[in-house]
């Protein structure tokens, strides 16, 4: 199954992916010193030990727009979110704001919990995560399609 093929219009669970998501790894792209460890490496990659994905507590999510951009989140990235992971100070987070799923920073001003975008170029208001906000879920990794 490709993530391409999915319509993310609410959280997908990982259960619904198929069992065994991997694959082959050709060689390394060169960055630097190769590793000497390469030699003995295993030639296929498993997706779901990658991500470190939980199937019963992850979903997946697609941004939509860029309030998150200079944290590394772009327009129609896709982001693994742990339903179950616990938000600290700095994590990146899918909360419910007025009924519609945001992606925001959690910080806290004055021991008071704030949700702010990262975008230096948008003013995006802070958000008080107080009682009509739920802190949704943590992210845990993202996946870009960078061919545009």
């Amino acid at each position: 199954m490709l993530l391409s093929s999915l319509a993310f219009v609410r959280p997908i669970p990982i259960s619904s992916f198929p069992d065994i998501v991997q694959l082959r790894i050709i060689d390394a792209a060169g960055a630097g010193f190769p590793s000497p460890a390469q030699d003995w490496e295993d030639p296929t990659l498993d997706l779901m030990e990658l991500l470190r994905i939980d199937r019963a507590g992850s979903f997946v999510f697609r941004v939509s727009g860029d309030p998150m951009r200079d944290a590394g989140f772009h327009d129609r990235d896709v982001v693994i979110v742990d339903r179950d992971g616990m938000a600290t100070k700095g994590s990146i987070v899918i909360a419910v704001v007025d009924g519609g799923f945001v992606i925001r920073q959690l910080e806290f001003r004055s021991a008071i919990p704030h949700l702010l975008a990262r975008n230096s170029l948008m003013n995006v208001q802070a958000v008080i995560a107080d009682e009509n906000v739920e802190v949704w879920g943590v992210a845990r990794a993202s996946i870009r399609d960078i061919t545009g």
